[in-house]
């Protein structure tokens, strides 16, 4: 079996058995749902019910602030309680709509707008934009604006990334081999916006159930092909799967179109299949749980807006106080300060671990032994450019390629002195980002 990989990466511990067996269970939200205005890149969405409205679940609750922006829908059916800053998983305050839940969960009834083949490529578009689809694998970038490049005719290949390199994480992994249908059907659904493009299903060989099965059902669809990737992580990220499965190249000021190219995750492209075959809007997703700390790691089919506190009491609670818990992967997400935050659209995992083994870390001074720039998929110097951003220099930050750091963290986890430098390099990166966006 070919295998497809780019240079650099790692191999830590994957952690995946520990959900990866386990059927998705659907659960249900507390009595309080959260909804952020500000699941997206781009302008908040705006609130379009007041205090005290009843709201049925699938009704639109915000609407888009512009085009780079993705309308709300209510999970459950229930009464708008408050619309008010509520705090994120982030930290940040962010405007919400609040909703009380009262179990009914009566909705607005679902319905196709046409049968799929009658309808356009506008038709298609906006289907998704409506239904506030945006990047779930964590981005969060409106779908409608990826999938609305300004010239379509010169994108040649739509690839569904079904790497789910990050440890631990197998909603993907549980969703291709439960849904496979909803997959392929959504990838179609997407290659009918591209008349000469190629559809692409990026899985890594430590899933060869899911490979076996995607190539079963795809050996009839002349435009779409199952590509196994070499087990390796960040074999996920962006840049690296189009490399491995194009050899193409993009670099921070490209975007993937530029080099004709289309990137959506699993979650995404069945979110297009719903929206489009079933009318249905965004409103839930699959997020694990999972880590030594989680009595019953599994996967959840989880109502957006529902508390992490819900979902761990969902995988019975903690086993022994974690001392680490994490939102999203354990190489690019984020310690968590509690769980009485909301799930949103780009939720992927709740992470909690026994140790925490990266506060225990004592960082030394660099030895110059050369790990980070083997492992670095960049292909940058990671040690010189944390020492820049830890002078705050960012003239030689800059000529360096600082900005083609892609965050990944594979510097940090092989670095024998323990030195921070994915998190020193992300701090200067984003210094960068908000002046060019000011400019």
């Amino acid at each position: 079996m070919a295998k497809f990989t780019f240079v650099g990466g790692i191999h830590p511990y994957d952690g995946k058995e520990l959900s990866k067996d386990k059927p998705i269970k659907d659960i249900l939200p507390g009595h309080e749902l959260v909804y952020p205005l500000s699941q997206h890149i781009g302008a908040p969405a705006k609130a379009i019910v007041e205090k005290g409205e009843r709201v049925l679940m699938g009704q639109k609750i915000a609407e888009s602030g512009g085009f780079v922006s993705s309308p709300v829908y209510a999970s459950v059916s229930g009464t708008v309680k408050a619309i008010e800053p509520r705090r994120v998983v982030t930290g940040d305050m962010v405007m919400s709509i609040v909703v009380e839940n009262d179990e009914l969960y009566e909705d607005v009834g679902f319905f196709p707008m046409a049968p799929e083949n009658k309808l356009s490529k506008e038709d298609i578009l906006e289907i998704i934009r409506e239904a506030g689809i945006v990047g779930m694998g964590g981005a969060g970038f409106p779908t409608h604006v990826k999938l609305s490049p300004k010239e379509p005719e010169n994108i040649d290949y739509v690839i569904a990334n079904c790497a789910e390199c990050e440890p631990y994480l197998t909603s993907d992994y549980r969703r291709m081999l439960e849904e496979p249908e909803k997959l392929i059907g959504g990838l179609k659904l997407i290659l009918r916006l591209f008349d000469n493009a190629q559809g692409i299903l990026a899985v890594e060989d430590n899933k060869p159930d899911c490979i076996a099965l995607l190539k079963k059902l795809t050996k009839n669809e002349n435009r779409i092909s199952v590509k196994a990737l070499k087990t390796k992580y960040p074999q996920g990220a962006e840049r690296q799967l189009i490399y491995a499965t194009t050899g193409r190249k993009i670099n921070s000021n490209m975007l993937p179109a530029d080099v004709g190219c289309v990137v959506n995750n699993v979650d995404t492209v069945v979110a297009v299949y719903r929206a489009v075959t079933e009318g249905r809007p965004l409103m839930e997703r699959i997020i694990t749980v999972t880590g030594d700390a989680v009595k019953e790691p599994r996967n959840f089919r989880v109502k957006i807006g529902t508390s992490y506190q819900d979902l761990a009491e969902a995988a019975g609670g903690f086993q022994t106080e974690p001392q680490k818990v994490i939102c999203g992967g354990p190489m690019m997400g984020f310690a968590m300060f509690g769980l009485d935050v909301p799930t949103t659209k780009t939720s992927t995992a709740l992470l909690a671990f026994t140790r925490d083994e990266v506060s225990a870390m004592e960082p030394g001074p660099c030895i110059n032994c050369g790990r980070c720039l083997e492992v670095c998929p960049g292909r940058v110097m990671p040690s010189k450019l944390a020492d820049y951003a830890e002078r705050f220099d960012e003239e030689a930050f800059l000529s360096n390629n600082g900005m083609e750091c892609c965050e990944c963290g594979c510097c940090s986890y092989v670095c024998p002195a323990k030195r921070p430098l994915t998190q020193q390099i992300k701090s200067m990166r984003k210094i960068q980002l908000a002046k060019k966006k000011k400019k």
